[in-house]
């Protein structure tokens, strides 16, 4: 009889698969927003008011300096 069913090893391997992606796309997503914060031509104050917000809060600061701070240093 054939079975299909994944063993524990596999669920394992696929796991720690799916983690270290996870945590690939969350370093991306901080250094992508520190570059991109860096090269903005915005003035000196408010590119550190966004560099520090990004280093103390780095998922949020991410996600809003895209949302948002991106559009406004570049209008």
């Amino acid at each position: 009889m054939i079975s299909f069913a994944l063993s524990n090893d596999t669920l394992g391997v696929l796991g720690g698969a799916g983690i270290i992606a996870i945590i690939a796309a969350y370093a991306l997503l901080v250094l992508g927003a520190l570059w991109s914060s860096l090269t903005a031509p915005q003035s000196g104050g408010m590119k550190l008011v966004w560099l520090v917000f990004i280093v103390v809060a780095p998922f949020i600061g991410s996600l809003l300096w895209f949302l948002a701070g991106k559009r406004s240093a570049y209008a």
